[in-house]
């Protein structure tokens, strides 16, 4: 199965009801969005993309961008679709690492978008998706596989980019298990601010609501205000990281508002970040339901566990694996032992591979199709997964073992923390001290000195931050998730 069968199907059974709400507010029709994905197709077929080239799309969300993802697939191309907030550098790595046959920027949405393009002397092309710009880059270039369907570029924690190639199996599987998952159906409205230019947003949000036959209300960028005002005008179903919630709580705080319960919203979950208890109950009764934690990263199409948790269930695991997928942990990873390793996945979820990439390809996929995740984790008597976090974040100081999600834990129960993030440093005995960067509403809202009290009083003294940093900002990737690999060079004047 193709992913455009999705659509195709949608505008067969229902071609009037509404399957994308733009982020400018405009109604997209299933009937509009297929005559936008078949009008792209053809556009791109007359610019020479042949089956297997690549086309790069420079947006934030919006309808375009999920008709020519879709029209991508209708001729056999693979979308490469890219956040328009990167720099001039960083596309430029992309652009060389991909090869794209045509670049489309879509300057309709994104100011950003349109700046690249106009760099790139792209033209203005009109039809049924609106307007885009395109730059024809060079003759075809098309890969050997063709069953490719999107190709994401994700840096983990190293800050090289990737280029995940994800297959229409791999996203069929994401979409249908995802809309099974959340239990969607076409009355459902699915809130969009999660970047489809990563796989938390194209596969958990786009493929899901386009499979149910549900409406997504895009959002260009997130705000905790459109945000509120979507919660309470309609929206039954949040995909979202953590950032995304603390900011909703805190914008709410501040304008008195205690919690949502009793509106439409029916399933919320988080993702991209290990869950701490406190957290998950403050979350819980602002919104009135459970919320539901996963895990999954790029190289797996999102998805790997999901729970399915009632409300005040303390459970902070990810849940058991979704069907069709297995999962096991290897303890000869690093800070393993005791139940503790590498978590490893296999199923019908995995990537490909990386484009271009045989080494890491083959250091994270094994001769029997298992996937290394890079993740240090548990699995309990139940049957679920507990991320301890990234085996290269583990930080071992005095010969213990520190895993940053129970520091962060510890320092997110304070009233005043908005979210945390903590790693290790080398010293110059060899050994590591803990880093604690804390965000805060106001950065009067609490003292370093009233955090190392607090943590104190929660950790052991080989678990302490020796510096606390506060910020009202951390280095996030559009999709919220913070990028710890950016953090001592942002933070590089304040560190002692």
């Amino acid at each position: 199965m193709q992913i455009h069968e999705f659509l195709c199907n949608q505008f067969e059974k229902c071609p009037d009801a509404i399957a994308i709400q733009d982020w400018d507010a405009t109604p997209w029709s299933y009937h509009k969005e297929w005559s936008a994905a078949k009008a792209g197709a053809d556009l791109l077929a007359l610019a020479g993309v042949q089956r297997g080239d690549r086309v790069l799309m420079v947006t934030e969300n919006c309808a375009t961008l999920c008709a020519f993802i879709y029209a991508c697939s209708l001729i056999g191309a693979w979308a490469v679709p890219v956040n328009a907030r990167q720099t001039e550098a960083e596309l430029n790595r992309i652009i060389d690492h991909a090869t794209p046959n045509v670049a489309l920027f879509f300057s309709s949405v994104s100011p950003d978008a349109k700046t690249h393009g106009t760099r790139m002397n792209a033209r203005d092309v009109n039809g049924a998706w609106g307007t885009v710009m395109m730059a024809e880059l060079g003759a075809s270039d098309p890969a050997s596989d063709p069953d490719v369907a999107v190709m994401l570029y994700t840096t983990g924690t190293t800050g090289t980019p990737k280029g995940v190639m994800l297959t229409h199996s791999n996203l069929v599987y994401a979409g249908q298990t995802s809309a099974d998952t959340r239990g969607m159906t076409p009355s459902d409205t699915v809130y969009g601010a999660l970047p489809m230019t990563h796989v938390f947003g194209l596969a958990s949000m786009l493929m899901a609501a386009t499979f149910a036959g549900a409406t997504i209300r895009l959002e260009a960028r997130f705000a905790a205000v459109k945000l509120y005002e979507a919660l309470t005008s309609g929206v039954t179903i949040l995909p979202a990281v953590p950032q995304m919630h603390a900011l909703l709580m805190q914008y709410t705080s501040e304008q008195g508002i205690d919690s949502i319960v009793g509106g439409p919203l029916r399933y919320v979950s988080s993702g991209a970040a290990p869950l701490d208890p406190v957290w998950k109950r403050k979350a819980e009764a602002f919104y009135g339901i459970a919320l539901q934690n996963g895990y999954g990263m790029t190289e797996t199409s999102a998805g790997v566990c999901t729970t399915k948790s009632l409300i005040g269930d303390p459970d902070i695991s990810v849940g058991p694996p979704l069907k069709g997928v297995e999962i096991r942990i290897d303890e000869g990873a690093e800070g393993g032992g005791n139940g503790i390793g590498e978590v490893l996945t296999r199923g019908p979820h995995i990537m490909l591979g990386y484009f271009r990439n045989d080494d890491a390809t083959d250091k994270a996929l094994d001769k029997d199709g298992w996937m290394h995740t890079g993740d240090l984790g548990k699995i309990d008597d139940h049957g679920l997964l507990h991320i301890l976090g990234r085996s290269k974040e583990l930080i071992i100081r005095g010969g213990f073992n520190i895993y940053p999600p129970e520091v962060e834990a510890a320092i997110n129960d304070h009233q005043a923390v908005i979210q945390s993030a903590v790693i290790g440093r080398r010293t110059a005995t060899g050994d590591e001290e803990v880093l604690a960067f804390v965000q805060v509403p106001t950065l009067d809202a609490v003292t370093t000195e009233d955090l190392h009290t607090f943590s104190a009083a929660r950790l052991s003294g080989y678990k302490r931050p020796s510096q606390i940093i506060l910020t009202l900002t951390l280095p996030a990737a559009p999709t919220g998730k913070l990028l710890k690999h950016k953090l001592l060079d942002t933070f590089a004047d304040q560190l002692a």
